[in-house]
């Protein structure tokens, strides 16, 4: 006799785990964030750091460590990382070019340091990581709007 399970960690039939996620659709990238009264100053905000391999080396050892990134992001920012799978809205997918376009660094960071109410993002800064490990971290990220 054969017997199947299912659950929303994936499909488990006669013992053998076949992983099935599914993802709710990304928030509009277009959306705002930022609360009108902190847009300017969130605009104003300029990353200190150059992009460059290392600095973005520096980010992605960040995101996919000690900020925890990767667990809801995916360890290449497209929203696929395996806690990703039971938020609704998924987490960002940093490929995305509508994102680049319609997001500034300073945005970045303004949700970084204080979330995004709607969706699974918690304030990082200062409790998880400091600002200067923030700005890495959107170094490595803007990094892959450039990518498909």
């Amino acid at each position: 006799m054969q017997w199947v399970k299912l659950s929303l960690a994936g499909l488990m039939v006669s013992g053998i785990v076949v992983g099935i996620t599914s993802y709710a659709a990304e928030k509009d990238p277009l959306a705002p964030r930022v609360p009108a009264d902190q847009i300017a100053a969130a605009k104003a905000w300029k990353n200190p750091n150059a992009d460059t391999p290392e600095n973005i080396a520096k980010g992605k050892e960040l995101f996919t460590g000690k900020a925890t990134c990767f667990t809801c992001h995916g360890n290449e920012g497209r929203g696929d990382g395996p806690a990703g799978a039971a938020l609704d809205p998924s987490p960002r997918n940093f490929h995305n070019p509508k994102f680049e376009q319609a997001k500034t660094p300073g945005e970045m960071m303004w949700v970084i340091k204080n979330g995004s109410p709607g969706t699974g993002m918690i304030s990082y800064v200062p409790a998880i990581i400091t600002e200067d490990e923030a700005a890495l971290i959107i170094t490595f990220e803007r990094s892959l709007m450039k990518q498909p």
